[in-house]
């Protein structure tokens, strides 16, 4: 394979903010494109979340490093036609400004593939089409509690926020492969096409599982908090020292070797209110107690030295601190506007190709290629 990186010699023009979009396109600049974002004078509110990156904003280092920034009033005439000159000969046009705002600056996806028709076009909004939540503003935490994520996650008396962004992050993650699909459908018939994305759409298929227990089981899952609300056992348990470790059985070879190579009870293996899974989520209050106690009276590189002779799948419960020193992080190098250094988990992709592994690159100042871009895409050009 040549050094050359999947996706490059493609534009992609994306009117973004927050999440979602700007980590579509950062996956889009990553493998090679080159991504036009256009900001507002005040620039993507992302760049303001928080200032832990030397002074800047973690999410925005995150999502936005190896992109071009212009800053245009759309709203003005001759920045319009600027916006509209460069979609001309884009490849990718993604955007998830407030419901309905592009289109009623004249630049409706649909409206921008009849004037270029190799065009793909991508929005993402946070509730689809649908009557009476369309014009919604949305964002990953309302999602996350009108999607039905929040009920099933937390503790058992306490409802809990998924710990990252997840319905942005699920969004940015499910346009970047629709817009991939897109690109081949592209190579095959030579024309563009429009695809759109919902936080809600993405969430609720995630909620399938819960869903189709909700309707067709009987119930739903509870909450149950470092546990799983259909397997058993499959949950965190604290050793003698009071340090957490999940353990996880899929299947009833894995739940014999547990009792009779671990735990040292034969007994658990032969009962039969814990002969089957579902048996075993019937009687779970009983069989807790049971593990609970045996496993506490363990320290935890005992337990963890029979978990690994049985081959039975464990993980530690890690703080940030453990993830930072975890033997599996690997890291890539993002410089920040102001030339500092910020160490980001690597891109999970790694091809076989170094070249195409490697994505360091440098997160823009709010304008910093305006003028080069107005140049570039002067009426005077056109």
């Amino acid at each position: 394979m040549s050094g050359s990186k999947p996706l490059e010699g493609l534009l992609v023009v994306a009117v973004e903010q927050a999440v979602a979009a700007p980590f579509c396109t950062a996956r889009l600049s990553d493998a090679g494109a080159r991504v036009i974002k256009i900001e507002r004078a005040s620039g993507d509110f992302a760049r303001g979340y928080d200032t832990a990156a030397h002074g800047e904003s973690s999410y925005f280092v995150w999502t936005n490093h190896g992109k071009e920034s212009v800053v245009l009033d759309i709203k003005a005439p001759d920045d319009a036609a600027l916006l509209h000159r460069i979609i001309a000969v884009a490849d990718v046009f993604v955007q998830n400004l407030a419901p309905g705002a592009l289109e009623r600056a004249g630049f409706g996806s649909d409206a921008l593939r009849e004037a270029n028709q190799q065009l793909i076009t991508c929005d993402i909004s946070g509730y689809g089409e649908a009557p009476g939540v369309a014009e919604k503003k949305a964002y990953d935490l309302l999602v996350q509690a009108e999607s039905g994520l929040v009920d099933i996650s937390g503790g058992v008396d306490e409802l809990g926020r998924i710990g990252v962004s997840i319905c942005d992050i699920g969004a940015g993650m499910t346009a970047h492969s629709a817009i991939l699909e897109a690109i081949i459908q592209r190579s095959i018939s030579g024309i563009g096409s429009g695809v759109r994305i919902s936080l809600f759409d993405v969430a609720a298929e995630w909620m399938t599982v819960p869903l189709v227990q909700h309707e067709y089981g009987g119930a739903g899952p509870k909450r149950v908090g470092l546990r799983h609300p259909t397997i058993m056992p499959y949950g965190a348990y604290a050793t003698s020292e009071g340090a957490l470790t999940l353990i996880s059985i899929q299947n009833e070879r894995e739940w014999q070797r547990l009792c009779v190579e671990v735990l040292n009870r034969t007994d658990l293996a032969t009962d039969p209110r814990f002969d089957s899974n579902s048996k075993r989520v019937e009687n779970r209050a009983t069989l807790e107690d049971e593990l609970t106690r045996i496993i506490g009276a363990l320290d935890k590189a005992g337990l963890v030295r029979r978990l690994d002779e049985a081959s039975i799948a464990y993980g530690s419960v890690n703080d940030l601190g453990d993830l930072s020193e975890h033997v599996a992080l690997r890291r890539r190098s993002i410089s920040t506007s102001s030339n500092n250094e910020v160490l980001l988990p690597a891109h999970p992709v790694r091809w076989s190709s170094e070249e195409l592994t490697d994505t360091s690159s440098v997160v823009p100042v709010l304008g910093a290629d305006s003028e080069r871009i107005r140049a570039e895409f002067s009426a005077d050009d056109e």
